[in-house]
């Protein structure tokens, strides 16, 4: 993780114990002359525009306090939505039961994506049942080379 991300984290830390609220990602990105620092913040039932907004608005305060960042940058505090990033260990704990899609940083059974419902996970490995066609299957993931994961949003 990058010094201003690290930096961030700690700052808004404290911010969204105060409001009940949980950090699940901060990222510091350029995108094409822009630079782009994102916060994505969440609760059980999600957090509406008014969270959003009082989380923007203290750290804002915090970071032209500490001034970490010498680049122009925008900052955007937002949901992580409905394909929310699987992160943490508690992140894919509490996805046991939801469809999810996860690549891997190598293949397994020849593939590197995977969706289907997310059987378990105990720290060193999940397991994700898959559809194929009529059959269903499940494929067991080591934990280590799972690249990125999120929830998957379904339609039937």
């Amino acid at each position: 993780m990058s010094k201003v991300t690290e930096l961030v984290e700690e700052m808004v830390t404290p911010i969204l114990e105060e409001l009940h609220l949980e950090l699940v990602d901060v990222e510091y990105v350029k995108e094409g002359p822009n630079w782009f620092l994102r916060v994505s913040i969440d609760k059980e039932n999600g957090v509406d525009i008014d969270e959003c907004a009082a989380v923007s608005e203290k750290l804002s305060e915090k970071l032209d306090e500490v001034d970490p960042i010498t680049e122009n940058y925008f900052l955007e505090v937002s949901s992580p939505g409905a394909e929310r990033p699987l992160k943490k260990d508690k992140d894919f704990e509490r996805a046991i039961g939801k469809n999810v899609f996860v690549k891997t940083y190598e293949p397994i059974d020849n593939e590197k994506a995977f969706e289907g419902t997310l059987i378990s996970f105990d720290g060193i490995s999940l397991s994700i049942e898959i559809k194929i066609k009529t059959r269903k299957k499940t494929i067991v993931i080591p934990y280590e080379k799972v690249a990125k994961a999120r929830l998957a949003v379904t339609f039937s």
